[in-house]
């Protein structure tokens, strides 16, 4: 007679056993504890260091985001965390990397463009978003800043964002904005944008959003859509204007900048956003460990604060919450980048 049990290989076996252990957080706190180490089993699971990969250069926002975590992450789980940096294709290179990855020690630090569109904007890209990574946890998010010169042509002194949106009507495609390229989310929205709001201004990519706030400065360009810590940087400095943040409301990034909403663009709501993710072929009882932790360490006051320096709310999401913000993500980016024709360079 057959047996009705199920069968379970004495891998996930062993997986399931070790991660029913106590959250790895929690017995890094404990550690200290007299008889803390006696009383704790060792979890089977990591058994060699943890390797974060980050598509972006040593010093960028996503690098600082992933390293923030190399300490509390190597804490709980009792191996190093190394942050290893594959550059290139606006992080896609390091998303595949880490979706091809086998050694069930391999996550990765992405941003949302990663996540969400990158197959739609070029259906070469060598992994898929939804099939071949799986969610974490979503770490931070931001909106950005519609920002202009101080003073432009068809612009009046101390005008205010409905004005600025009625200059920018009448300048047509006499106008420009700027971006880090084709495809990026400043790409993508400023084009949702221009449906929202009737504005009709001519994308001109530049290599970073330095680069495009030097072109604003120059008046190359007339908008552009830029993180908050640069856009407010040069506001301060009395050499751009803010007009509006892209959330649906006003953010504690940027306490003093109106909405859109407020400058009567209805409807709109964009935000980058980074997240860690894993290979879904990782065993979900370590997906599930590391999702809890990262989510755990992301809320906790240290860290919370940390990342709020380098321009992020935080958001510590469970797996399921990052998989619904990449799914209406998919779909808001992914309409526009159909209605306007876009695909990457």
């Amino acid at each position: 007679m057959l047996s009705s049990r199920p069968v379970v290989s004495r891998r996930a076996s062993t997986l399931l056993i070790a991660l029913a252990a106590a959250s790895p957080w929690v017995l890094a706190q404990n550690a200290a504890k007299p008889g803390a180490a006696a009383a704790a089993a060792p979890l089977a699971w990591p058994t060699k260091p943890l390797k974060i990969i980050v598509g972006f250069p040593a010093g960028s926002s996503p690098d600082l985001t992933a390293r923030t975590f190399t300490e509390p992450l190597s804490k709980a789980l009792g191996q190093p965390v190394i942050v290893e940096n594959k550059v290139g294709a606006g992080g896609n290179i390091a998303a595949d990397a880490v979706a091809k990855a086998r050694d069930d020690h391999t996550i990765g630090l992405m941003i949302n463009g990663n996540m969400t569109i990158a197959k739609l904007l070029n259906p070469a890209v060598p992994y898929d978003p939804i099939k071949d990574l799986a969610p974490l946890s979503l770490i931070g998010t931001s909106p950005l800043i519609l920002t202009a010169p101080v003073s432009q042509p068809g612009v009046p002194a101390n005008s205010n964002a409905r004005d600025f949106f009625v200059a920018a009507r009448n300048g047509g495609d006499k106008w420009s904005y700027g971006t880090p390229g084709v495809g990026t989310v400043g790409h993508i929205g400023t084009e949702l944008l221009k449906s929202r709001s009737n504005i009709n201004p001519v994308h001109v990519p530049y290599p970073g959003y330095p680069q495009v706030a030097t072109a604003m400065l120059g008046g190359q360009l007339q908008m552009a859509l830029l993180p908050p810590a640069l856009a407010q940087a040069q506001v301060r400095a009395g050499k751009l204007r803010a007009i509006g943040v892209t959330s649906s409301g006003r953010s504690p990034l940027a306490p003093d900048v109106p909405s859109l909403a407020e400058a009567g663009i209805s409807n709109f709501n964009l935000e980058i956003w980074n997240a860690f993710a894993a290979p879904s072929t990782l065993p979900k009882p370590i997906q599930a460990k590391l999702a809890a932790l990262i989510s755990e360490i992301a809320r906790s006051e240290e860290v919370r604060g940390k990342l709020f320096q380098q321009g992020w709310q935080t958001v510590g999401s469970s797996p399921e919450g990052l998989a619904n913000r990449v799914k209406a993500d998919t779909n808001l980016l992914g309409g526009v980048i159909a209605m306007r024709g876009i695909k990457a360079e």
